[in-house]
């Protein structure tokens, strides 16, 4: 294209340097056409050519409008202090708890007497499920306390307590799929109703055991004694009820759902039930999260907040509930105002259980199982979860004790779940929930503070107008005639490619720097020191992104205006958005409108700014405005990422051996500060230079890779007020393999070590030098599961064990194990009958063998479900009293072999009581440093070919 046939307004474009600098400057339209030569210039190599001028004056190739860019010190200072400033805004926002002092009147919650609560379960010590300290101690004070409560409640309102004991069995999808079998476990339910009685009931449930050597504060003593005190407010309220409420104090929870299971599918109050609320943990302390809802009303917020209340036909109090996770997770969930809380309780065709569930020996995220059940399929239940998710680092350790639990975190959960609980046992909606059908909703949590609720189909015909308003935008240009937009459609697409190239080519960057760290045995330097992460990760992919686009403006866009070019590249990360946008919405992601945010912003922001950057350039005004209007999607995305980190970074710690977590974060961390930095590439082309930027950023890069690569930080910690402990499962156990004749034909000891973390026994061995890798434990290969005794099944996370020989341990209640009958089926099948006893918790494992099948069995629904790897896992756990444990499996077999059908085993866990020491164990675990927790118990396993 000739130079004289562009429009004023592309050479407004490309000669911008030169009208900013005034008439003198400019040369005569004569010496810019004898100035300019014939480029060929294409993208990627090809397409069609392109006139470009050529530098006067010299043959440096800078912009023609350099000398009025941004400088380099403002622009990059300004932005770092913008960022800090937000993220100061953060901070202070999930600092706000509550927005008063704490309660204490009459008919408020007061988080004074749920403490005192709290102090006294978790005074009684672990609480694991089996164990006299959960079956007996805390049930017995958890009575005590109702009956003081039933005592002085008021006469409008009855209270009724069943202490239930079930037993059952199901399958679950979860850590690769095991089922599970219980027996005689606890549940202590307690139903608050009218006077006359109630047709309808709201659930809340929490769960008073705890795993093995943890005193369980928040996970989950502090949701029970909150339930405890809520009992009491609701109880003694001169307010009568419509419906009833049912709290569930459940003792089985951290076993894997058994007594939720046990609760929902046996107990007579069940079917009263319309709306579930579960209280959980992943943290200590702080904001809960609300984390998950029920299956049509899926709220896929990826939020941290809260559970914002709003009376029904009259706006009357705000509460909040920070929410979650978990985690990106996965997608998190927030509630909403009391008017729409209304329509999410929805009738259902089926009943969704979804309980929170510790995965305990994996340690990783907590995570949700669902079941349908069908001798319950006519109960409809509504549901939320919540979970306190701050400070993870210390969950299901020691250090999860009550003093660490702010009694503000405790007013702020009082208050919120009191508020729902009671707006529902006196609302309609429980009783005509079917009224209240009206799809998904979209919670737009702002900052913990407040909750903009709205339906998903309100919420898509938003996003589209909000990507209708970006094609009207950017058709205007992109539609245009050539003569009057230049090279516009091509610079667009071209500039595109570089912003692709950019964030894949920094996540490249990024990944070889983790995956380099994780090989020479540096992983987890961040752990304990969050910063390393930023310095290391995440100046390295904003150093990549700005080199990128640096060599873009010098060698690509050699002589194009700065002006025009930072519109290019803002219109560039508006498409991006605008598509993630489009495709979240077309998924019917509720959680979509965390792209409209991006995209409706930062256009309003453009088209408010667009008549002063063209007239004055890339000025303090334009800048100011600028970032003010970017500060609602800036602030909320910080708002969000905070949520993700807090989430996802005690979690790495404890993700297995199999999972590099530097590499996790580094990803998670390059993401991040791609969408960071979206709306701020613009400003590298605006800026008369990067050198300085770059330069800066490199060098705290590289400092960072040399500290790290040293040793410099150290993962964990024992400082007593902030404990980021390595955690280490400790078992001795005595190993017994018989062959089909019924002989022990292998019999050894010791004492089985396995590390949470990707650095397995490398920062240990220093410490107790004989754990290293020549005690490295082989996997056995003709035994379920490698021959251990896994507590879950998670051998295919954890792959790196040790095994230190020690004595032989003598359990003075041990596990028997013995097969009652083998007989022929009609259908030609072995039905192998057994029978077990031992302590509350016992795995069993079957392998079958090369021509058998198993078929069937009497667990779970009676199709047996095998986990990762082909075996077959059942997790087992019975209360104080149980009787011996009968069961069958059913062997289909194609052709006969001299090694029998199947292999079997069994495993028994002694988690209480004296049983669970021994001198070799208690020893080996005082040697170990004072940054980790190690978690210690006696076991035994027998093997036996059928």
């Amino acid at each position: 294209m000739e130079w004289g046939s562009e429009s004023a307004a592309v050479r407004r474009h490309r000669v911008g340097g030169e009208r900013r600098d005034g008439p003198a400057a400019a040369p005569p339209p004569e010496r810019e056409a004898g100035a300019q030569e014939p480029l060929v210039d294409g993208c990627g190599g090809g397409g069609g050519g392109r006139t470009r001028k050529r530098s006067l004056g010299g043959s440096s190739g800078a912009s023609p409008d350099a000398g009025t860019g941004l400088s380099e010190a403002r622009a990059a200072l300004g932005l770092a202090l913008y960022l800090l400033a937000l993220r100061t805004l953060v901070q202070l926002s999930l600092q706000q708890l509550v927005l008063r002092g704490a309660a204490g009147h009459h008919g408020e919650f007061d988080a004074l007497q749920a403490r005192d609560y709290l102090e006294h379960i978790t005074s009684i010590g672990p609480r694991t499920t089996g164990s006299p300290e959960n079956e007996i101690l805390t049930v017995h004070y958890l009575l005590e306390q109702i009956k003081l409560i039933e005592v002085q409640s008021n006469r409008l309102h009855k209270i009724s307590v069943d202490v239930q004991r079930p037993t059952g069995s199901f399958s679950i999808d979860f850590l690769g799929g095991f089922t599970s079998y219980y027996d005689n476990i606890t549940n202590v339910v307690v139903k608050l109703e009218p006077r006359d009685g109630a047709q309808h009931a709201v659930l809340a449930n929490c769960h008073f055991d705890s795993v093995a050597n943890s005193p369980g504060a928040s996970d989950d003593a502090v949701s029970c004694s909150v339930m405890l005190e809520v009992l009491r407010v609701l109880s003694t309220s001169s307010e009568a009820l419509h419906h009833a409420v049912i709290f569930l104090f459940n003792g089985a929870e951290e076993n894997v759902l058994q007594a939720s299971h046990g609760f929902i599918t046996q107990h007579p109050w069940a079917s009263l039930i319309r709306a579930f609320i579960n209280l959980e943990a992943a943290g200590v302390g702080g904001k809960e999260l609300v984390f998950q809802t029920v299956h049509y009303i899926r709220m896929h917020v990826v939020s941290v907040s809260l559970l914002m209340i709003l009376h029904f036909h009259r706006l009357i109090k705000v509460l909040k509930i920070l929410g979650w996770f978990k985690l990106m997770f996965q997608q998190l969930n927030t509630l909403l105002l009391l008017w729409w809380l209304r329509r999410f309780f929805r009738v259902e065709s089926f009943l969704q259980i979804l309980t929170f569930v510790s995965t305990g020996i994996l340690g990783t995220f907590q995570v949700y199982c669902r079941w349908l059940w069908p001798t319950v399929q006519h109960l409809f239940i509504r549901r939320i979860d919540l979970a306190f998710i701050e400070n993870g680092y210390i969950y299901h350790t020691k250090y999860d004790t009550a003093d660490r639990i702010l009694t503000d975190s405790i007013q702020r959960a009082g208050d919120n779940i009191l508020a729902v609980l009671k707006h529902l046992a006196t609302s309609d909606m429980l009783a005509a929930a079917s009224k209240y059908r009206h799809g998904n909703m979209v919670f737009f949590d702002v900052l913990g503070l407040f909750v903009i609720a709205y339906p998903s189909r309100i919420g898509s015909i938003i996003n589209y107008m909000v990507v209708m308003g970006v094609i009207l935008y950017l058709g205007k240009k992109l539609l245009q005639p050539k003569h009057k937009t230049g090279n516009y459609k091509k610079d667009f697409l071209c500039g595109l490619g570089i912003t692709l190239i950019s964030w894949f080519t920094s996540l490249v960057t990024v990944l070889i720097i983790a995956v380099f760290i994780s090989l020479i045995g540096q992983s987890l330097s961040w752990y304990n020191h969050f910063y390393v992460s930023v310095c290391l990760y995440g100046t390295a992919t904003v150093a990549k992104i700005i080199f990128i686009h640096t060599l873009a403006k010098r060698f690509y866009y050699m002589n194009v205006s700065d002006q025009y070019l930072g519109e290019v590249f803002f219109d560039i990360s508006l498409f991006v958005h605008c598509c993630f946008l489009v495709t979240l919405t077309y998924q019917g992601l509720c959680s979509a409108f965390i792209s409209a945010v991006w995209v409706a912003f930062p256009l309003l922001t453009k088209l408010c700014v667009h008549k002063d950057f063209k007239q004055h350039g890339a000025q303090g005004k334009f800048i100011a405005f600028y970032l003010l209007g970017m500060f609602i999607p800036y602030l909320y995305a910080l708002y969000l990422i905070w949520a993700v980190f807090e989430m996802f970074t005690p979690i790495l710690g404890r993700s297995g051996s199999e999972i590099p977590p530097d590499v996790v974060l580094a990803s998670i961390l390059a993401g991040c500060t791609m969408i960071l930095s979206s709306y701020f590439i613009n400003f590298i082309y605006l800026a008369k230079s990067t050198k300085k930027t770059m330069l800066t950023l490199t060098l705290v890069c590289a400092i960072t890779f040399l500290l790290v690569c040293s040793g410099t930080f150290f993962p964990y910690s024992s400082n007593p007020a902030n404990p980021k402990p390595k955690r280490v499962f400790l078992q001795h156990m005595t190993r017994t393999f018989h062959d089909l004749e019924g002989n022990a034909v292998k019999r050894d000891s010791g004492i089985w070590i396995n590390g949470f973390d990707y650095t397995g026994m490398s920062h240990i061995t220093p410490h107790i030098p004989e754990i290293n890798d020549s005690i490295r434990a082989h996997c056995e290969e003709n035994a379920p599961l490698c021959g251990f005794p896994w507590y879950l099944p998670v051998h295919f996370l954890i792959r790196k064990n040790w095994y230190l020989p020690a004595p032989e341990v003598s359990p003075r209640n041990p596990a028997h194990f013995r097969l009652i009958s083998k007989e022929q089926t009609p259908w030609d099948s072995i039905k192998l009958t057994f029978e077990a006893t031992g302590p509350s918790h016992m795995s069993f494992y079957v392998r079958a063998h090369k021509g058998s099948t198993l078929s069937q069995w009497s667990l779970g629904n009676g199709t047996p479900v095998t986990s990762k790897g082909g075996d077959y896992f059942v997790f087992y756990s019975h209360g104080l009293q149980a009787s011996a444990w009968q069961f069958w499996i059913e062997v289909q077999v194609s052709e006969e072999h001299p090694e029998g059908m199947v292999t079997v085993a069994i495993a028994a866990h002694y988690l209480s009581g004296e049983d669970k020491r021994s001198p070799q164990l208690d020893a080996l675990k005082e040697r170990f440093p004072d940054w980790t927790f190690p978690s210690a118990w006696v076991c035994t396993y027998d093997l036996f070919v059928f």
